[in-house]
């Protein structure tokens, strides 16, 4: 049987959707390093723009911005890994239960709607509860749809491993927790460590949520990024851009090769 990568044209398709998926950022690097302020003319290589984002007069804001984005970044996806490790807990060593396959559709419900209806969902909610919005609803609506992102990883992993172990802790005569905390959460760990970094990128990289629940005066990254874009494109956007960028994809690969080494030790 031939494999799709046989098919005429496949090459040329697959090459054409990297070139549109992945030039307009390598424009956006290559730019952020422009000695001239134009973002269409090359004026030599230079740190400028770079340094202008930490000692510009939009430092200020940006520094804020960023600070907000690190920290909900941070308190989302530590409380989004412990909530998915308790549902994977649940989901793979509690086996069969009513309503298993509900649970598990709720769980995985922000990958399945819209990010749009999500977040106008979520400023609804809030709005009929009498929350003010700020700092509090981002935070609480970034754990909501970063629960996933942590527990398909942590429930991938967790599927891999025997319950003989746990079973063999339990017959030495160690508690529930004693089982959990010294054999299965070492085994499980990469698996955690994988999906508290997805989950972490995930928070730090949103707009469309954030843009709707954070209220006046109060920015992440990204909404200053939009904000600052819509009076213009200038070069310092394209440094803070393409360092964002690095981030994403320094935490993403971390992501993928903790998982990648969390297999091959179980193997």
């Amino acid at each position: 049987m031939r494999g799709v990568r046989h098919y005429p044209g496949f090459g040329a398709v697959t090459a054409g959707c990297l070139v549109l998926l992945y030039a307009p950022l390598v424009v956006i690097a290559v730019y952020s390093f422009n000695g001239s302020a134009s973002i269409t003319q090359w004026g030599g290589f230079s740190w400028r723009w770079y340094v202008d984002v930490f000692t510009g007069p939009e430092s200020g804001r940006f520094g804020q911005a960023a600070w907000n984005s690190i920290t909900i970044a941070l308190l989302a996806a530590t409380a989004a890994t412990v909530i998915a490790l308790s549902a994977a807990l649940a989901m793979v060593r509690a086996g069969s239960f009513r309503g298993r396959s509900a649970t598990f559709a709720l769980v995985n419900l922000p990958l399945m709607v819209p990010e749009i209806i999500t977040a106008v969902a979520t400023l609804i909610f809030f709005t009929a509860i009498g929350l003010r919005t700020g700092y509090l609803t981002i935070l609480i609506a970034h754990i909501t749809f970063c629960i996933p992102f942590a527990y398909l990883p942590i429930a991938a992993r967790m599927q891999g491993i025997e319950g003989v172990y746990e079973q063999a802790a339990r017959d030495l005569y160690a508690t529930r927790w004693q089982a959990f905390r010294l054999i299965l959460l070492p085994l499980v760990m990469p698996g955690v460590v994988s999906g508290y970094l997805l989950a972490f990128i995930i928070s730090l990289d949103d707009f469309i949520i954030t843009n709707f629940v954070k209220g006046a005066g109060m920015e992440t990254l990204p909404t200053a990024i939009f904000g600052s874009v819509k009076q213009g494109i200038k070069p310092n956007i394209m440094a803070i851009s393409t360092m964002l960028l690095a981030v994403s994809a320094i935490f993403v690969t971390l992501s993928y090769f903790i998982n990648r080494v969390g297999q091959r030790a179980r193997g």
